[in-house]
Formats: C-alpha cells, sequence, structure tokens
C-alpha cells in the first residue's frame, strides 16, 4: 500500500515515532510504513486491564527486535470510573511528550483510518455540533512537542484487514472493541454498514469539502498569543466567537457540546464545563484554564486597568504569566 507523497515528504526527513497497539491499524500501518522506506520507532501503552495486553506487548518487543527498532513501553492502572478512554488518551500523550523530548522524535504517527473519522462525525452529530468538530482529524497537525501525522484516514478498516490477510501478518484483536460501555464501541457497527452499503467515495468528498469549509472559518480568527494554557484569539468579527471556541478548546483536549456552543453564542464572559474560562473583550477571545486564587490588590488593579478580563486573571495569576507580554498583542 502505498503511501501519499505528502506523508513521504514529512515522515522520510523526520525522526518517528510510531503510536502501536498491535491490533489491526497499527499492525498495518507497521508494515506499510516499512514498505514505503519510512525509519521509525514503536511506543506502546499496556493498560493492564486485559490478560492478552500482555501478549501485545511482547509482541511489539518481537517486531521491534526482528525489524531493528527500538520499542518504549508504558504501563498503566487507571481509574476506570469517569470517562476511561479521555483518561487512557491523556495517559498516551504525555507518555509520547516524554519520550518526544527525550528522544527528539519530531513526528508521531497515529494509524487512525476512515472508520473511525466517520465514529468520530457520528459521536459528535449526536451531542451537538458544528464544522470545526465535524471536519475531525487532520492528516497532519503541528503541535508544539511534534507533528502528527495519520497517514491512513482514506483508507477503511476493511482494507487494512485485507492488506495483513495477504501478507498472513499477525494482529490482535482487542476485546474492548465489543464494550458497548465504551461511545465509540456503539457507533462502530453502524459506520460498518453505512462503508457496505455506499462505499467510500462519498465519505472521503465529504470530508474534503468540511475539511475546506473548516479553513475558510478559520481565515476569521488567529492566535496571536499563547503562554502555557492561556491563548488570546484575534477575532474578525464577534459572530465567529463559538467556531473559535470549539476549534481552541479541541486543541486543548475538550469538546464542546451543543449547549455549550450556544452559550458561548450568548456571552461574552462564561466558564465551560467548569473548567475553561471563556472571556470575550476588545475584538479578542481569551481561553484560560478557570482558576479562582486570592490575588493581591496591586495586581487585581494592574489587570483592571489593562483590560485583561476577570476570568482569566486567575490563571495569569498562578502561572505567573507577563503581562507586559502579553499586552504587546493585546491592545486597548
Amino acid at each position: 500500500m502505498k503511501l501519499e507523497q505528502k506523508y513521504l515528504d514529512i515522515l522520510k526527513d523526520g525522526k518517528n515515532l510510531l503510536a502501536f497497539s498491535a491490533g489491526v491499524d497499527s499492525t498495518a500501518l507497521f508494515f506499510i510504513l516499512m514498505q514505503n522506506g519510512i525509519e521509525f520507532d514503536i511506543a506502546i501503552v499496556n493498560y493492564n486491564l486485559r490478560e492478552q495486553s500482555k501478549d501485545e506487548v511482547e509482541y511489539a518487543k518481537w517486531l521491534a527486535k526482528e525489524y531493528n527498532k527500538k520499542v518504549f513501553i508504558k504501563s498503566a492502572r487507571l481509574d476506570k470510573k469517569g470517562n476511561f478512554e479521555s483518561k487512557a488518551r491523556d495517559f498516551r500523550y504525555k507518555f509520547f511528550k516524554k519520550l518526544s523530548k527525550k528522544e527528539d522524535y519530531n513526528n508521531l504517527i497515529l494509524a487512525h483510518q476512515l472508520n473511525d473519522k466517520l465514529e468520530w462525525l457520528l459521536m459528535r452529530l449526536s451531542k451537538g455540533a458544528g464544522v470545526s468538530e465535524l471536519a475531525g482529524m487532520k492528516c497532519i497537525e503541528q503541535r508544539d512537542e511534534f507533528t502528527i501525522v495519520k497517514p491512513m484516514l482514506d483508507w477503511t478498516k476493511d482494507e487494512l484487514l485485507e492488506f495483513l490477510e495477504e501478507n498472513k501478518i499477525k494482529y490482535f484483536v482487542d476485546a474492548s472493541n465489543f464494550d458497548k460501555t465504551y461511545e465509540r464501541n456503539r457507533f462502530r457497527p453502524i459506520v460498518d454498514e453505512l462503508i457496505k452499503v455506499g462505499g467510500k467515495k462519498g465519505y472521503l468528498k465529504s470530508f474534503q469539502i468540511l475539511h475546506h469549509e473548516r479553513e475558510a472559518l478559520q481565515e476569521h480568527f488567529k492566535l496571536v498569543y499563547k503562554k502555557k494554557k492561556l491563548l488570546v484569539i484575534k477575532l474578525s468579527d464577534k459572530k465567529y466567537k463559538s467556531y473559535a471556541v470549539a476549534y481552541y478548546l479541541k486543541r486543548l483536549g475538550y469538546l464542546i457540546s451543543g449547549k455549550d456552543r450556544l452559550a458561548v453564542d450568548e456571552h461574552d464572559s462564561l466558564v465551560v464545563g467548569q473548567k475553561w474560562a471563556i472571556e470575550y473583550a476588545n475584538e479578542h477571545l481569551f481561553i484560560s484554564p478557570y482558576k479562582t486564587p486570592a490575588m493581591p490588590k496591586e495586581f487585581k488593579e494592574i489587570c483592571r486597568v489593562c483590560k485583561i478580563p476577570p476570568k482569566v486573571r486567575g490563571y495569569i495569576f498562578n502561572k505567573e504569566i507577563s503581562i507586559k507580554k502579553l499586552l504587546r498583542v493585546y491592545r486597548v
């Protein structure tokens, strides 16, 4: 299976880390990368929830030895209460970030495919979503720590399975993929049926249109300042406020609901998800974690004079963010 040139250009010039699980997708991508002459190492997380996970780790170690690659293994024991998928994702990314910093990887390769994109779209539709959320995953996305590359978004799960079977490549099936307590698994059979009935051509075209529309919307807002998790965005028009909030909160790991989006449209100062401060003032949108520390009067007065919105002041104070530097881009 041939990778598109845009992926080859990035991956052949970089130091690459593949997020590996030993399942269908990441195992197929392991061998597709090798077919395309891409050098990479692998990282796997064992969540210690299934007996089979030990075998998956052993398979990762065997592949690394067989094909002369480094393998990095992380063991996790996370509380299953609440949103386990979110906790697991946060754990993985912290692991990948530390690895990238320590080992100088500049590309993180993820094995998402077309079925994953459709599952995402249906899940967001069921909660109330706009273009920013429905467009879903980008095939190439620059992050602070690395570039995320998802080279299989145009391929279906069945195409990857066919590749593995034809080449007699071993892979594992995670039993938790059939556990309906996980939201994604409730949508998975629907997606499989949709692709079987309609094929993939129309879905690929629809995603292409959604991506273009998202890019067009993004031209109306621009990130002008970022320090830790404080973001300041310049808007061309206030009507794009909720689009910008949805886009940047997603990058910070929070997906807004339809109710959140309406609240952002209606209010210039609010807290979303009991966690994120959202403030609109002087054509600028401020986003930060919502913190309420005791602040000295002098600091409050500086913020008032400089017209720094109230709900983000606690985070600025806690993180000792320079107001002087912030004012270089935020002028009122």
